[in-house]
């Protein structure tokens, strides 16, 4: 039985607002998501953030590590962040399979050697669009099943603007130039995205809600509470019936999100290919490659 040790980016304010609003901490809801694809599999969550020396026997007994995203910012002069960023090089030094979405893909870049800083072109809320497999990225194994553009969940402001020395670029897009990546570090292999393949529909709808005064106010991207209310009530119909292909074509998305073997290719194929854990298939799904008017 393989064991994994799940590190909970978000510190103890932030795990507390996502409780309060979804009724589980990030790194609850991810490590529930691992659960899932390979249930023989043990998932710990550790709460890294807090503050203190690391214990030198964190990563004793555990075969891989699976970092989160964060509302913390890479950039940020913090104790917090510093901690996480030595968490990765220990990692590294240990040789065990590490995996990253968003916030961890930016903390294992950073310990590698790289920089991350925050993207000038705006924050991508939502759906990532248009991610594009670079010419590595299409036998990459960790994206085995993708096909060579996709759309994902995602939530960031911040990216990767140096890569590590032994980064191999993987996917890119108009809004990140690393959107999926690999380094190679010292004793260890680091497979990571920008975007949130652990992420439901449902999920992002909790996203939205939390980042609600941001893409109302600063951003701009809703007029106010009530237009925000329609666009969450309409992705959460979404995730309780993928069949909705009306609201699909509303939010112009396909299989690459309504079917959860294509949403969480990345984790899966780490964790069967990496890892050695066996992957259950996910229950079939629907056929959503046509899901605007039928055939004529």
């Amino acid at each position: 039985m393989k064991k994994i040790l799940l590190a909970e980016g978000n510190i103890a304010e932030a795990r507390e607002r996502s409780r309060a609003l979804c009724g589980f901490t990030q790194g609850e809801r991810y490590a529930q998501v691992l659960r899932d694809l390979a249930p023989a599999l043990t998932v710990d969550v550790y709460n890294l953030p807090e503050l203190g020396p690391l214990p030198h026997h964190v990563l004793d007994g555990f075969d891989g590590v699976v970092l989160t995203g964060s509302a913390l910012q890479i950039y940020e002069n913090r104790p917090e962040v510093h901690r996480q960023i030595a968490f990765a090089r220990d990692v590294f030094d240990a040789g065990l399979p590490f995996f990253g979405s968003c916030w961890g893909l930016q903390v294992a870049n950073v310990a590698a050697g790289g920089e991350a800083a925050l993207n000038h072109r705006g924050r991508e809320i939502g759906f990532a669009r248009r991610i594009t497999l670079t010419e590595a990225g299409q036998d990459h194994p960790m994206h085995r099943g993708r096909s060579g553009a996709f759309d994902a969940p995602a939530v960031h402001s911040v990216h990767v603007t140096r890569p590590a020395e032994g980064m191999i670029v993987t996917a890119t897009n108009a809004v990140s130039e690393v959107q999926g990546a690999e380094i190679r570090h010292r004793n260890g292999t680091f497979w990571g995205v920008q975007y949130h393949p652990e992420f439901t529909i449902g999920d992002l709808a909790d996203v939205m809600l939390r980042y609600a005064d941001t893409v109302i106010g600063a951003e701009r991207l809703f007029s106010g509470h009530e237009e925000l209310d329609i666009y969450v009530r309409d992705l959460r119909v979404l995730q309780e019936d993928r069949t909705r292909r009306d609201i699909a074509w509303r939010f112009a998305i396909d299989a690459d999100l309504l079917d959860d073997r294509h949403r969480t290719r990345e984790l899966s194929n780490w964790l069967e290919l990496q890892l050695g854990a066996r992957v259950t298939a996910a229950p079939t799904s629907p056929d959503y490659t046509n899901y605007g008017a039928d055939p004529v």
